[in-house]
């Protein structure tokens, strides 16, 4: 993949570009330099492939239940390889994902024998 412009990183990682730049707001993304800057006009930023991929985690680690504090941690311990703290960030996240997931199971698991007494003969 060659480099993109920012509507381009967008369009990859599925957000819109003011998405883009508040995730650089926030330290989740790097904001490349614009080549030529000195001259009238300056340049444009380019991003690249690992650009997108780190924009494509960001968004899959937000579905999964990470707030985008827990999300800066786990690319701040990616770089420095805490993987003690990462495994313990993840399985953080993964409680809250299974929590939702049980009380969806309970909920449905309700629903159905509402409708089993609801029809069975007396």
């Amino acid at each position: 993949m060659a480099s993109m412009t920012i509507a381009g990183l967008a369009r990859e990682g599925g957000v819109g570009v003011e998405t883009v730049r508040y995730y650089q707001r926030r330290g989740l993304l790097g904001t490349p330099d614009r080549p030529g800057a000195s001259s009238a006009g300056g340049g444009i930023r380019r991003y690249s492939a690992a650009d997108a991929r780190r924009l494509r985690f960001i968004r899959y680690a937000q579905a999964a239940g990470f707030t985008l504090e827990q999300i800066g941690e786990l690319l701040a311990l990616d770089a420095t390889d805490d993987r003690a703290r990462a495994r313990q960030l993840a399985n953080e996240g993964s409680l809250h994902e299974s929590e939702f997931y049980v009380r969806q199971a309970r909920t449905d698991s309700e629903r159905a024998n509402a409708m089993v007494k609801d029809r069975s003969p007396v």
